[in-house]
């Protein structure tokens, strides 16, 4: 076995956390209210964002617009409290599991996820 197969081996099937961030420095994270599991954001982490939201409970990202570490709800007040992270197989993609504090989107909506495709228009969600 190759050194790249037992590292991948070790990451998809061992307990180590040994996250896999692309070619940016990047990994998908999928936030989910913890009480209802709906889908209220998707965003980025890079190390930074992984280690602060470790430290803090808080949900922190990397935002890609302004190249620096995000902390969710740093000038709303609406942040996001983890209660959860998973992690996917091969360890390049997570869901936080949280309990938000207003809002997830800036537009005001509960979650980023308010609207709907129907044909090649955009409908909105009831709530």
């Amino acid at each position: 076995m190759t050194s790249s197969a037992s590292e991948s081996q070790l990451r998809e099937t061992g307990s180590k956390f040994m996250p896999k961030f692309d070619d940016k420095g990047l990994i998908s994270a999928v936030v989910v209210d913890h009480d209802t599991s709906d889908v209220l954001m998707v965003a980025f982490m890079d190390a930074e964002a992984l280690a602060a939201t470790r430290e803090t409970g808080l949900a922190h990202f990397h935002s890609r617009s302004r190249g620096k570490l995000w902390k969710k709800g740093e000038t709303s007040g609406n942040v996001l409290r983890v209660q959860a992270m998973l992690v996917d197989c091969d360890q390049d993609a997570m869901v936080l599991r949280c309990k938000p504090e207003g809002p997830t989107c800036h537009t005001g909506a509960t979650s980023c996820f308010y609207r709907i495709l129907e044909g090649e228009e955009l409908g909105r969600l009831p709530g």
